[in-house]
């Protein structure tokens, strides 16, 4: 009787944990290149359950079968499928159609200075000419990018407008100034999200060429969407509920077992 309460305790707090990265993803819907992230739900490993001190049984211990603990979050993991464009026709906006991120050199509040990956291709060209995030970390080259070389940076003449083609070679005066540095990952178990939109690599990753088309003037929109992630919000607080309406059920047969069955005339 008691193991209910340990169950619908545990499924409660899954969907808890659960509502956490679905509100996660709702924040995000109007993040720029944003992934979505999902979980999955498993069970506790099976215990054994034993009978102890019964007498029946010459005090010896009596095997009564598995049970279960109740569930909990598995994994979380992150869906990159990719989001819908948004046109800006901005020449400063880019949006890539395929696997692959934009590489950036991000420095941190300490001075320390990293490649870090983007989905986010909502760039700036900054008053010294570099082509920079919103931020102002700068954007990498072909070669930084491959190599993960951290001072890379794209220079553009900020006076003149530039053009982009579908490879990433920036144009401008129909000379090549620069290419657009993007990457893509051979397993995508390797990088985690950083924060501020960007990802990391973890030991293990293998850097490797991107096929994406770069495409200016675009923006990548989020990949949430927003009705289905609404639904699941109601999924998951129909099953809250049903836990603690288990637990209420419980507590009352408790109050009864203890207090009228157990009253003593």
């Amino acid at each position: 009787m008691v193991k209910g309460l340990y169950t619908a305790f545990t499924g409660m707090v899954n969907e808890q944990k659960r509502l956490d990265v679905l509100s996660n993803n709702l924040a995000n819907a109007d993040t720029n290149g944003y992934k979505k992230e999902g979980t999955t739900s498993q069970t506790f490993a099976d215990e054994l359950a034993i009978r102890i001190k019964d007498t029946s049984h010459y005090g010896i211990p009596k095997r009564l079968g598995t049970m279960s603990m109740g569930v909990h979050i598995g994994e979380t993991y992150t869906d990159y499928s990719q989001g819908n464009y948004k046109i800006t026709d901005n020449q400063t906006d880019f949006a890539l159609d395929g696997n692959g991120f934009f590489a950036i050199s991000y420095t941190d509040k300490a001075g320390n200075t990293s490649v870090k990956y983007t989905r986010d291709g909502a760039f700036i060209v900054n008053t010294q000419g570099y082509l920079v995030t919103k931020d102002g970390d700068y954007v990498l080259n072909r070669d930084g990018a491959m190599n993960t070389n951290p001072n890379a940076y794209i220079r553009l003449n900020p006076n003149l407008p530039f053009k982009v083609t579908e490879d990433g070679n920036i144009y401008q005066n129909e000379v090549l100034v620069g290419t657009i540095g993007t990457v893509d990952f051979a397993d995508y178990n390797y990088i985690a999200k950083f924060g501020e939109n960007m990802y990391d690599i973890v030991d293990g990753a293998t850097i490797i060429e991107s096929n994406a088309v770069v495409n200016q003037g675009y923006i990548e929109a989020s990949n949430v969407n927003v009705v289905s992630e609404m639904v699941n919000m109601i999924t998951i607080s129909r099953a809250y509920q049903a836990g603690q309406k288990v637990i209420n059920a419980v507590d009352e047969t408790l109050d009864k077992a203890v207090n009228q069955v157990g009253r003593v005339n």
